[in-house]
């Protein structure tokens, strides 16, 4: 898997029943702590080696500083991201440095699936249930707090989300029958779940009163303190999706990038029960947040009872 399919990651099969896992990403910081930062942007670049289904096993850094930043600064950075690695079950090998303007860092990374049991995008079939395993808002919330307009407490709310792996939602996906898996980043909820739905040929339901929110997004969002990723996101996908009963405000959020999001999974009803109970057994969060039906691009309403099926 590589270009030829608009997945999460390259996989590339080196035995029968191993198969590697490669990825790249990385950005400007999100927040102003150094090792905050660089543990962010750590489980950030993991998370697509997670959204395949696999696990991680090397990571090397990528990273651009300015000349002038002091080294205790960057030494931070790459202490929190070698620490989110470690906790991960890997390790950082290297990486490369370059001078830049603004600070930029993440890793490429390797990871390790059965070949069998590769998670892609495409797979989803009308009937399934949609699934999601963390609450969304986090680029909302930090665009707040660079204009020092959040709360606190509800920035660090964004925090712990962005810092919790999906390590341990991506295992528990693993022992269920699933059909289709991505991660929620910087496309937002709907960019990525369009990149499940075309490829699957079939329509994905979103229902607003069952998508999960991390506390204050919404008040962000009634503040119109969008980052400017949320319109590219729009003009980008805004004519595959269909909104119903939703205001303005709304239709913004659920078009907002996200950092270091959940896994959004399409399941059959059945499958979908058992995953639910495994990660209440596990502490995993997850949510049920919409369904596949037939037909073609995104459509988010109201409620469930708004749509044709309850």
């Amino acid at each position: 898997m590589g270009l030829g399919s608009p997945d999460d990651a390259a996989v590339y099969q080196v035995a029968e029943d191993k198969a590697l896992i490669f990825t790249t990403d990385f950005f400007t910081p999100v927040v102003d702590d150094p090792y905050t930062y660089g543990a962010v942007a750590a489980a950030n670049a993991m998370s697509d080696v997670y959204a395949m289904g696999g696990q991680v096993l090397l990571a090397l850094s990528i990273a651009a500083f300015p000349p002038k930043l002091p080294g205790e600064v960057l030494g931070e950075i790459l202490r929190g991201a070698a620490e989110k690695v470690a906790e991960a079950g890997g390790i950082i090998a290297g990486g490369h440095t370059i001078d830049d303007d603004e600070p930029k860092f993440g890793l490429a990374v390797m990871g390790m699936v059965h070949p069998d049991r590769v998670a892609k995008k495409a797979g989803a079939r009308p009937g399934d249930q949609l699934l999601l395993t963390k609450p969304l808002g986090v680029g909302i919330i930090t665009t707040a707090a660079k204009g020092d307009q959040a709360d606190p407490a509800h920035l660090q709310a964004a925090i712990q989300s962005m810092l919790q792996l999906n390590a341990r939602a991506a295992d528990l996906i693993q022992r269920v029958d699933f059909h289709a898996v991505t991660d929620v980043t910087g496309f937002a909820l709907l960019g990525h779940a369009y990149e499940m739905a075309a490829p699957s040929s079939v329509r994905f339901r979103f229902f607003l009163d069952s998508l999960p929110f991390l506390p204050g997004a919404k008040d962000y969002a009634d503040l119109w303190l969008f980052p400017g990723g949320s319109c590219n996101n729009q003009r980008t996908y805004e004519q595959h999706v269909e909104f119903n009963g939703l205001d303005e405000e709304m239709q913004m959020l659920l078009w907002t990038p996200e950092t270091s999001g959940g896994l959004l999974v399409a399941l059959p009803p059945a499958e979908a029960e058992r995953l639910v109970q495994l990660c209440r057994r596990a502490g995993q969060p997850v949510w049920r947040v919409g369904e596949v039906v037939e037909g073609r691009g995104i459509e988010v309403v109201p409620s469930w009872a708004a749509g044709p099926t309850p």
